[in-house]
């Protein structure tokens, strides 16, 4: 094993309605609770779009990689990822998460088993694995 990158995030304010910045700078942002869950809203972020943000593209780029290994042409493919957050009935929280490709011109067979290959290596799924409920879903 070895690590091929770090980064680092800091939080400051008020968790949910603070700013989480990245060492570099690069990732500087203010954070509202959603409307949704009783915060104001608007044009700020939250830990669940960030978390979908990087789970869609880690898991795209997994997919590109992996049909690339396996001499699979893809064209403008796309992954959507959409994270819900869960009230657990013990007081704590939990997250889901669907995960929807759209990959055109393949057949959904081929498309199926790409997006199960790339569950198997995508950084995001390994973490994930067996601590919250995540769904594959490929259309062509």
């Amino acid at each position: 094993m070895s690590v091929l990158y770090t980064t680092e995030a800091l939080s400051t304010g008020d968790g949910r309605n603070g700013e989480v910045r990245t060492s570099d700078g690069v990732l500087d942002e203010l954070l509202a609770v959603p409307k949704e869950m009783g915060g104001p809203g608007g044009d700020k972020t939250n830990p669940e779009q960030l978390f979908a943000a990087g789970y869609a593209a880690c898991f795209h780029n997994g997919l590109r990689l992996i049909a690339g290994q396996q001499k699979v042409r893809l064209g403008e493919s796309t992954i959507r990822s959409t994270v819900s957050l869960i009230a657990l009935d013990n007081g704590g929280f939990s997250l889901s998460v669907a995960l929807l490709a759209h990959l055109p011109g393949l057949d959904q067979a081929t498309a199926d088993q790409l997006m199960e290959t790339t569950h198997q290596v995508c950084p995001y799924s390994n973490a994930t694995r067996g601590n919250i409920s995540v769904t594959l879903e490929a259309t062509v």
